[in-house]
């Protein structure tokens, strides 16, 4: 019998491959809730929401222990934050897992009693990832009337965010409450709350609280515009109708492109050019203001 003799280099192989599968991380999906937990995707996650919470009570878009953060780990499992905190104030060990039927596997606080909210988003629109419900005062000024305020003013706007739909007003953190949204979340991205706030998914913990700037942003300077006294000037219908094919080819939800007409203005390539870095210069904006 031949007896074959492993080399250094083999041997080095064979160890490095050993060490790897040992400190593989497994899928979230396969996870259990304290490995998910304790996941480096999980620490990054709470790092994001610990940063946009600081965000949202800098910018006064939350008081006391108003607002709420979620964002989806994997398929089973929500991080979330925490019921009576103010979101200036989170660290890691505040960050609540959930399932999806708002069941707490980890952390050391309870959770948020406004996640059935979230839940509902989550279960109808797959494309919600993230999540941020806050009280922003030009928002829900809105919010409070029960309107919106008109589109067709900035392009920016347009792009993100589009037409909002408003929920009717139940009691907060009931199941009630969690359903008043579902009408809507999959043609709007932002939803005004009757007589409470907003809320706000996206992909991102980050991209959804930009959704929540522009927004609050949009209201206050449509507020300030009427109080000039003169006409406002109203992007012209054409126009609108290239930002819709923009908003459809970028895959984002607005309720105006099931029954989008054809355009009665040629874009040119130039101009589809434009309004193409018109979305890169805005996202470098709040970008920039994020690193700030």
């Amino acid at each position: 019998m031949v007896q074959t003799t492993v080399g250094p280099t083999e041997q080095v192989r064979e160890v490095v491959q050993a060490v790897v599968e040992a400190l593989r991380e497994p899928k979230t999906e396969e996870a259990s809730p304290l490995v998910a937990a304790n996941s480096f995707e999980a620490e990054a996650l709470r790092a994001e929401i610990i940063h946009v919470g600081r965000k949202l009570w800098q910018r006064q878009y939350v008081d006391g222990n108003g607002g709420n953060i979620s964002v989806r780990l994997g398929s089973k499992y929500v991080l979330c934050t925490p019921t009576l905190m103010s979101k200036g104030d989170l660290g890691p060990a505040d960050i609540c897992l959930s399932d999806l039927n708002g069941n707490i596997l980890a952390g050391d606080r309870l959770r948020t009693s406004e996640l059935l909210l979230h839940l509902e988003i989550y279960k109808a629109n797959a494309n919600a990832r993230a999540i941020v419900h806050c009280h922003p005062p030009y928002a829900t000024a809105f919010a409070i009337t029960g309107t919106t305020p008109p589109i067709g003013l900035i392009s920016e706007y347009e792009v993100f965010i589009g037409p909002v739909a408003v929920a009717p007003y139940e009691t907060p953190g009931t199941q009630a409450f969690a359903e008043t949204v579902l009408p809507f979340v999959q043609d709007h991205n932002t939803i005004l709350l009757a007589n409470h706030g907003i809320v706000c998914w996206s992909d991102t913990v980050t991209h959804a609280e930009y959704l929540i700037e522009i927004f609050d942003t949009y209201c206050k300077t449509y507020l300030i515009a009427q109080q000039i006294g003169k006409p406002l000037n109203t992007i012209p219908d054409c126009k609108l109708q290239d930002i819709l094919a923009l908003k459809q080819r970028m895959g984002l939800p607005d309720a105006r492109l099931a029954n989008m007409p054809a355009s009665t203005c040629k874009a040119s390539p130039e101009d589809t050019a434009k309004m193409e870095r018109l979305v890169e210069q805005v996202v470098a904006r709040l970008e920039t203001r994020e690193s700030d």
